[in-house]
């Protein structure tokens, strides 16, 4: 029975890469295999679990989040941002390559929509990069980079699915994420600062003439957006409303910052839901795929294997630890980060329990590792977002090469993180003792 579910993997993840639907490839895969080796009856217990998902308190904060992305995508804060922060930071070497990594911050703990950030910063700031005399290697990575922040700075969808996927508070999953994030963020613009010392000509500063504009732009373009972070995450981190009830405070924010921006119009908020709906649709028709998958795999003993196998590793805690990342790692260079969230992660965390590892601790590596996944060639998807929006010239090559320092510095960052937990546990255990928790 175990060898029959270790082919099932086998079989999804190569239907994955042929390149059949997600959602459709797991929950057929599953249906498929445990029809054969374990019956139809074994199905009988499959409704209970996604009626389970589908009344999951924690997971509603997922179609709230992206509204509040969505929205703001569509209300032209992006634009203004980028356009304020390069005012505003354009006569430093290298100024228009902080705005990006800044905008992409912001953008990043108010939309948290990877795809979305990178093709509007593409749109926007990569002309402007090359048309002041950027290295397109420099300006491209740079961007792909600062849009794949929505990845791990709180409120990220991809934080909510993992927080549930490794059983750990949202709350909790979110203020761990703040000093990665933060040294993330932090390592990009100490290497952007390098490479402009280093090669001038490759990040040279620009002329601003729009001196006197710039307390308005921004008073006005930065500060509400910043106003409406700290409403949603400092509404969790004070323990003043759970991550759903504040994700709905995020879309009302949303809102408002559309109206004040005079973009609020019916054709954008009928716009805004029926994307929300579908990415939200998306997610919720993966995770019954994946339900169905790990079900069976489950019912076949696989789940037996693989702990036999990473409890068995040289080096205990440490060789589970680095075995399991470098797999995840691998699998990113094919497979999209929700593949990996619901088939990998919920494989692996009962093992990190066995083995006695803090679960937020674990689940946080993960998200900085699958954050990697979206910059890493051949099939990293923010390159392919960037390149879509990219004018002809810029081949995908250049953005190979300029995403390549960053890549490096986040698997730093990932070993740093591993190194020392207390970067995860700071904050939420600070916040614990806060409330008296602790």
């Amino acid at each position: 029975m175990e060898v029959w579910a270790l082919l099932m993997f086998v079989v999804a993840i190569a239907a994955l890469l042929i390149g059949y639907p997600v959602a459709f490839t797991l929950g057929a895969v599953g249906l498929l295999f445990g029809s054969v080796a374990l019956g139809v009856d074994f199905f009988s217990v499959l409704p209970l679990r996604i009626r389970g998902i589908l009344t999951n308190f924690t997971l509603l904060a997922v179609p709230l989040f992206v509204f509040m992305g969505v929205i703001l995508e569509k209300s032209g804060v992006a634009e203004e941002l980028l356009e304020s922060m390069a005012i505003l930071c354009g006569r430093l070497r290298g100024g228009l390559a902080f705005s990006v990594i800044i905008v992409g911050a912001l953008l990043a703990a108010t939309t948290g929509v990877v795809g979305a950030t990178v093709v509007t910063m593409g749109i926007i700031a990569l002309p402007a990069m090359l048309k002041h005399g950027y290295s397109p290697s420099l300006a491209t990575g740079t961007i792909a980079t600062a849009g794949t922040l929505g990845q791990i700075v709180p409120p990220s969808v991809v934080l909510i699915l993992l927080a549930d996927v490794a059983g750990v508070p949202v709350g909790s999953m979110f203020m761990g994420a703040v000093v990665p994030g933060a040294i993330l963020i932090v390592a990009y613009g100490a290497y952007i600062a390098i490479k402009a010392w280093l090669d001038p000509l490759s990040a040279p500063s620009i002329q601003v003439n729009d001196e006197q504009a710039i307390g308005r732009r921004v008073l006005f373009s930065l500060v509400p957006p910043m106003l409406l972070v700290f409403a949603v995450l400092g509404s969790i981190f004070f323990g003043i409303a759970s991550p759903t009830e504040s994700a709905a405070i995020g879309g009302m924010g949303a809102i408002l910052l559309a109206i004040g921006n005079q973009r609020l119009t019916l054709t954008t908020l009928h716009d805004a839901a029926l994307q929300t709906m579908k990415l939200t649709s998306m997610v919720f028709i993966i995770l019954i795929g994946a339900t169905t998958f790990g079900l069976v795999f489950k019912g076949m003993g696989g789940d037996r294997i693989v702990h036999a196998i990473f409890t068995n590793l040289p080096g205990q805690e440490w060789g589970f630890l680095v075995v399991s990342q470098a797999v995840i790692f691998v699998l990113g260079f094919f497979l999209d980060f929700v593949e990996i969230c619901f088939i990998v992660v919920p494989i692996l965390t009962p093992i990190a329990a066995a083995l006695g590892l803090d679960l937020l601790w674990f689940a946080l590596l993960i998200a900085v590792n699958l954050q990697t996944s979206f910059l890493t060639p051949p099939f990293g998807f923010s390159l392919f977002y960037l390149k879509a929006v990219a004018p002809d010239h810029i081949k995908i090559q250049d953005i190979y090469v300029g995403v390549m320092p960053f890549v490096f510095i986040q698997l730093v960052t990932l070993a740093l993180i591993a190194t020392f937990p207390q970067i995860v546990r700071w904050l939420p255990d600070l916040m614990d003792r806060i409330h008296g928790l602790s």
